[in-house]
């Protein structure tokens, strides 16, 4: 019997869940460059070449993660894209003039290079990864998340006043998903996100919200170069700022794919979690190769594996192929922006919910009364964690150089987590489940 995550999907079935997981991720994927450019006043063409090659590397990065290339990549359906964490010191690097975007990518691609390296000795930490850890690292991405989601409904503008056609609009495609969910079956059920989606732009469409100005004026096939941009350039400092990046994302992504591990009832061993982590160094070296920034497994994506329970990560393969058309595609890709930010937002809604819905159930394994440490581990992770959602300037007081940890909340919540499950639990001692590909040997 074919294991659900190597099981590949009749063509038509495989294609709608792809494209569900690609609409699902899009707007977060292509949000990084677009804040970057916005911050570096780039020109239009320069700004929608960013975006191409982003998307181009999302998709190159799935591939790896998911089919998986020797010692690299976890095999699981895992959809990346490029991490919010190098954000900020992505923008600092390029405010020296000697730097540019050429020193951004040369950031990158050592981040990427020293990742390799680091990724077998960070697996060997995954006892730590505790179901107390992982539930409370869930709730805190999916509580997390809901400001981008909120932020999409109001129209995409990062606060302020939500226009109530937007809040109706995003109203509208939650029903539709819910009603999908409730009433329909089989693989329609499964695509719930996708169908809301739909149904959401149609409408926006029939009131006349939707602009397909770009998508009439883009042309229909261009292709990147690899440093577009000019020679990696390479300083040490911004080096090392990327290499905690790299770090940070390396925790995250051990929370997120040890939750996948269990959504897929595919627990990681240690060699299964040391390839995944290889794969967001590859990421890091494909990003600055393809001018763009490192990878991460985007969480709003494994909540659709946990809503629709397909496992294949064939279906996640193929999504990464369609970034990549997109990519070199521009009337496609414009096509797919041009989805109002309020239906997004909605589909959000209740994604980036059942991301903490999974964390809750994962919480749900633990005795808190034999283990009275866990509660308060749960209590400050989340507390904690919350800190720069509940105030965005609450550090800004600090240091530089701890800016891009101590306002990325759910690293701070994840870290928090650990260390008090220690001091409270102790280090759990955790079975070293198969691996992967012994697992499927024994099948």
């Amino acid at each position: 019997m074919t294991d659900p995550i190597d099981e590949v999907l009749p063509p038509g079935r495989l294609l709608v869940l792809a494209i569900q997981h690609v609409l699902t991720m899009y707007a977060g994927a292509v949000t990084v460059p677009l804040v970057i450019s916005g911050a570096l006043h780039l020109d239009a063409a320069r700004t929608a070449y960013l975006v191409s090659s982003d998307l181009i590397a999302c998709g190159l990065v799935t591939l790896v993660q998911c089919i998986g290339i020797g010692p690299v990549g976890v095999r699981l359906p895992v959809m990346m894209g490029v991490t919010f964490v190098s954000v900020g010191p992505a923008i600092a690097i390029t405010t020296n003039p000697a730097l540019g975007l050429p020193g951004v990518f040369g950031a990158t691609i050592v981040s990427g290079v020293l990742g390799i390296f680091i990724a077998p000795v960070f697996s060997r930490l995954r006892n730590l990864f505790a179901p107390v850890v992982t539930g409370t690292a869930m709730v805190l991405i999916g509580v997390s998340l809901m400001s981008a989601a909120v932020s999409w409904i109001a129209g995409g503008a990062g606060g302020g006043a939500s226009d109530p056609w937007g809040v109706l609009l995003a109203a509208c495609v939650i029903a539709v998903i819910l009603g999908i969910t409730r009433f329909a079956k089989g693989f329609v059920a499964n695509t719930a996100v996708l169908l809301g989606i739909v149904a959401g732009f149609c409408a926006a469409a029939a009131a006349g919200r939707v602009d397909l100005t770009q998508v009439a004026s883009a042309g229909w096939f261009s292709l990147i170069s690899p440093l577009h941009f000019g020679m990696p350039r390479f300083d040490l400092l911004s080096a090392a700022s990327m290499t905690v990046v790299m770090l940070i994302t390396m925790v995250e992504s051990s929370g997120m794919l040890f939750a996948l591990g269990r959504i897929t009832e595919r627990p990681l061993s240690t060699a299964d979690l040391a390839r995944g982590l290889r794969a967001d160094a590859v990421g890091a070296l494909l990003g600055g190769f393809f001018n763009s920034l490192p990878y991460t497994s985007y969480s709003q994506n494994v909540a659709i594996v946990a809503m629709t329970g397909v496992r294949s990560r064939f279906v996640v393969a193929v999504a990464g192929g369609i970034l990549i058309l997109l990519g070199t595609l521009p009337k496609l890709s414009f096509l797919v922006t041009a989805i109002p930010p309020p239906v997004i937002g909605g589909a959000a809604l209740v994604m980036f919910g059942m991301v903490a819905s999974n964390g809750i159930q994962t919480l749900g394994q633990i005795d808190f009364k034999a283990e009275r440490g866990s509660a308060y581990v749960v209590a400050l992770g989340l507390g904690v964690g919350l800190i720069p959602a509940a105030d965005g300037k609450f550090f800004d007081r600090f240091p530089p150089a701890a800016a891009s940890f101590l306002h990325n909340g759910v690293m701070l919540g994840i870290v928090t987590a650990l260390m008090l499950n220690i001091i409270l639990n102790g280090a759990p001692k955790v079975k070293e489940p198969l691996s992967s590909e012994a697992s499927q040997s024994a099948m």
